[in-house]
């Protein structure tokens, strides 16, 4: 499904963009050095050009303001946000579609 998005993305979607992590806080973005699309709309969650999937939540770190952060690929769920407050989880699907849809 990813693998999909990314093709479709890259052959006339919407633009890769430099992706970044929010702190666990909501206080602070750390530079990755990540490009990619947010599949969600507070960028919680990510895809790079790759087809890697991202968690985009760190620690609050001094250091990371200046040297950023560079997160860890993980399996993608078939939703996010599930388990989380009513009305907050999507579709993997519904997503990568929306942002397609731009």
């Amino acid at each position: 499904m990813i693998a999909e998005f990314v093709a479709r993305a890259t052959a006339g979607g919407p633009p890769a963009q430099p992706l970044r992590a929010r702190s666990s806080d909501g206080r602070a973005r750390y530079r990755t050095p990540l490009t990619g699309w947010y599949l969600r709309v507070d960028e919680s969650v990510g895809v790079d050009v790759d087809g890697n999937f991202y968690v985009l939540r760190t620690h609050p770190s001094l250091a990371a303001r200046w040297r950023g952060v560079e997160p860890e690929p993980s399996d993608p769920p078939l939703v996010l946000g599930k388990g989380g407050r009513d009305g907050e989880s999507l579709d993997l699907r519904d997503a990568l579609d929306r942002v397609l849809r731009g």
